[in-house]
């Protein structure tokens, strides 16, 4: 039964596979930057739960998150809209990580026998954790057929 490593291994696979992505985790939790040799942007994927809606299925709950650091610029603030930094740079890259691993997975999903939920939810997050990071979590659920263990 690896319903769950070849989830996480395909999650990664798209992941390694974009060009913008430096460091990919699967730590979940407020500060995904505790180890000082991360290179951002970061991809995190974490599985939240799961459950057993029938004997021949497992549901994952997964959250992808991707994060990039702030950086501010020391200058007297001019633009009280745009502010001197890149979180809105920052906004833009991460979601469109987030946007091309979904649309992958929505893609490759059917061939796997695998289904997804059909909205996934987008949560920002904004200068959070120690190093001030701003970035997209993306929440949904998948259904895995259980092949491996059966009851008769």
């Amino acid at each position: 039964m690896n319903a769950y490593t070849q989830l996480l291994n395909y999650i990664k696979l798209l992941g390694d596979a974009d060009t913008f992505v430096n460091t990919i985790t699967k730590t979940g939790g407020a500060d995904l930057d505790t180890y000082k040799g991360n290179l951002f942007p970061i991809l995190d994927i974490f599985v939240t739960g799961g459950s057993f809606p029938s004997n021949s299925l497992i549901r994952y709950t997964v959250e992808l998150t991707c994060i990039n650091l702030r950086d501010i610029n020391k200058e007297v603030v001019n633009d009280k809209f745009w502010s001197q930094d890149n979180e809105v740079d920052n906004m833009n890259e991460t979601q469109a990580v987030l946007n091309r691993i979904w649309l992958n997975m929505a893609r490759d999903f059917a061939s796997n026998n695998i289904t997804a939920s059909e909205n996934p939810t987008l949560d920002p997050i904004i200068s959070e954790g120690t190093n001030i990071h701003d970035g997209w979590r993306l929440t949904f659920e998948v259904d895995v057929p259980n092949t491996t263990i059966s009851l008769c």
